[in-house]
């Protein structure tokens, strides 16, 4: 292949390539433990700076992230909490709006706590405490 440079017309062969050339900032992988848990730091195909970290106790892979993993994590994704079942769509489902031919709903019953009593004579409601005169 040659290469033309600027207005001179100098010409020269440009180097073979061999592969892809690394990039600045490009990071290797990394390999380093964390308690019980060995960590493998490698790049994320694709990208200049982003690691992904996998996590291995033993030999066995537990997960990965895209994070730095605390210990905390490693146990997290070594023994995650029970998930509790899905509930069934039918039972947990409401209708919006109530079908034409249905029942007026009842309604509330009054509590005792909003019923008003007399007001004893010689007691006004709301009054400041000073008088008239």
């Amino acid at each position: 292949m040659t290469v033309t440079s600027g207005r001179t017309g100098a010409h020269r062969k440009a180097p073979p390539s061999e592969g892809a050339r690394p990039y600045p900032g490009a990071t290797r992988r990394r390999h380093f433990t964390l308690g019980k848990y060995a960590i493998v730091a490698e790049p994320i195909p694709g990208s200049a700076q982003m690691l992904r970290y996998t996590v291995f106790v033993g030999r066995k892979r537990v997960g990965a992230m895209a994070s730095m993993p605390t210990e905390s994590d490693c146990r997290y994704l070594e023994s995650p909490p029970p998930v509790p079942p899905l509930q069934p769509f039918v039972s947990t489902y409401r209708r919006g709006r109530p079908r034409k031919d249905a029942p007026p709903r009842a309604a509330p019953e009054p509590s005792g706590a909003g019923a008003r009593e007399e007001i004893p004579a010689g007691i006004l409601p709301f009054s400041s405490g000073k008088s008239d005169d």
